[in-house]
This record gives structure tokens, sequence and C-alpha cells, in this order.
């Protein structure tokens, strides 16, 4: 399988547009990624499903070349440090600042298919049981409706759950359901999903207490990004906190956030407060 440099070209400015993500003239990899696609809709050649794009822009298949383009990997207490940051020092003065309010406000906005959201679920829950009786909100977004179905769904296959996540957190929750194994329902139902996409006008949304918007950044130009961070300035409280993915970071895309490191955890937080 080949692509055509206007084929190829059409692609990069469909999902860009989409998106944001600037797909690099690596070729390869948008063949190696439209194969599943190619296979799953009985496309004889790249042109052929250009053709259809072409012909129908706004059907489903546009928006599966979209899913089949974005980069969905993702693993459980992903980096670990950014927990270990959440769990030492960001939700205890957070807990302390809403003792009164009894309500925090989390947003996962690329959760792919949950790893992300349901960690900081099993932190919550772990270790901070004075939040028992709290309204805790946590969104999970993505712009992939396939991935936020299995978000929601919360059910992993063995290789997913042996990637970073403790056993005694399989043990305490998750239930196995056949092959898999399931996210028990105290934590399913506290999470929220969402498809959002990060580089098109956002939704209404609650003001956060912490957004963790990883590995995002990272696949934007300097355009998107900077659109992003506009946003997450006008939705994070005053003394709310950010994450970025461990190759991202704020420094000439948006000074309005100042950079807060604790051990080898980083954050940010608005300039200022």
């Amino acid at each position: 399988m080949s692509i055509a440099e206007a084929d190829f070209q059409y692609i990069r400015g469909l999902v860009y547009q989409a998106s944001g993500n600037v797909l690099e003239d690596k070729r390869y990899l948008v063949e190696l990624r439209l194969e599943a696609l190619m296979r799953s809709e009985r496309f004889d050649s790249v042109s052929d499903l250009v053709a259809k794009l072409r012909e129908q822009p706004n059907n489903g298949l546009r928006w599966r070349l979209i899913e089949s383009m974005t980069n969905a990997e993702t693993y459980f207490f992903r980096d670990l440090y950014p927990f270990e940051l959440l769990k030492k020092s960001v939700l205890p003065e957070l807990v302390s600042r809403r003792a009164r309010e009894r309500r925090l406000d989390i947003w996962c906005a690329a959760a792919s298919s949950g790893q992300e959201p349901y960690s900081i679920l099993m932190l919550l829950d772990d270790h901070f049981p004075a939040l028992s009786g709290w309204d805790i909100n946590l969104l999970a977004s993505d712009i992939s409706k396939r991935m936020l179905d299995r978000c929601a769904e919360g059910r992993y296959s063995q290789t997913e759950i042996n990637r970073g996540l403790p056993a005694a957190y399989v043990v305490k929750y998750f239930e196995k359901k056949g092959m898999e194994w399931q996210v028990k329902d105290k934590l399913r139902r506290l999470l929220k999903t969402r498809q959002i996409s990060l580089t098109q006008p956002w939704p209404a949304l609650p003001m956060m207490d912490v957004i963790f918007v990883r590995n995002i950044l990272i696949y934007l130009d300097l355009v998107g990004k900077r659109a992003i961070t506009e946003n997450i300035r006008k939705i994070l409280r005053p003394d709310g906190y950010v994450f970025l993915g461990g190759a991202e970071a704020m420094l000439n895309i948006d000074d309005g956030f100042e950079r807060l490191q604790i051990d080898r955890g980083i954050c940010y937080r608005l300039r200022g407060h």
C-alpha cells in the first residue's frame, strides 16, 4: 500500500483540522495506521478511501480515520511522578482549601481508554479517606468515541493490567470478567465521559481544580498549543494545577503559567497565585 502525494496531503489536512495533530512526513506510519481501517471498510487503495471522504466528508468514516491517526498509548500511573506529586502535595493542599466546599473537579483531557482517570480515582480512594462524602467530579474526555466507550466500561486485558498497576490495586478495585478485568462500580460511577476535541471550540465546562492534559501538546504546532493553554487559563481555578506529559513544557508557549517541581514531579499553576 502506498499513498499518493495529493491523498497524503488531504489526510494531513483533515486530521489537522479536526484534532490539531500535525502528521509528520513519515508516510510509512500513516500507511501502518490506515491498514486496519482499510481492511474493516474494505477499501482497495488509499485513493479509494480519500475519494469516499471527499464525496461524503461528514460521515462516520472521517472520524474513524481521525481516530486511526491518534496515538492512544496509555497505561496505569504512567510516568509515576505526576501521581506522586498529586498524592504528596497537590491534593493535600486542595483538600485543605476546599474543606468548606467539599467538592473537587478534575479533568483528564485526553483520557484515551481510561487508565489515567482510573489511576487518579484509585489514588483518591486509597490515600484520601477524608474525601468520603465529598462531591468528586472526574471528567474524562477524548476526541475518540471508541476510546471513551472503553473508558466508561472500564474493562482491560491482562496485558493492560500488568502495565503500571500495583497488584494490591487489582485486588481492591477490579473484578475478573472472563479473560478481562473490570473496574468496580464504586469507581466507575464517579467517572463522567465526554467527547471533546481540544483544538475545536470547547463546550461549557465547570471550573477545574486539576487538569491533566498530558502527551497532547507534543503533537501540535505552536498555534494549537497556545489555543489549548489559553482555554485552560479560562477554566482553571486560580489555585488549580495543570499536569503535562513528561516531554512537554509551557516554556515558550504560555507565560501565564509558572512551573512547580517537587522531587521529579512537575506541574503548573497560574502565574501570580
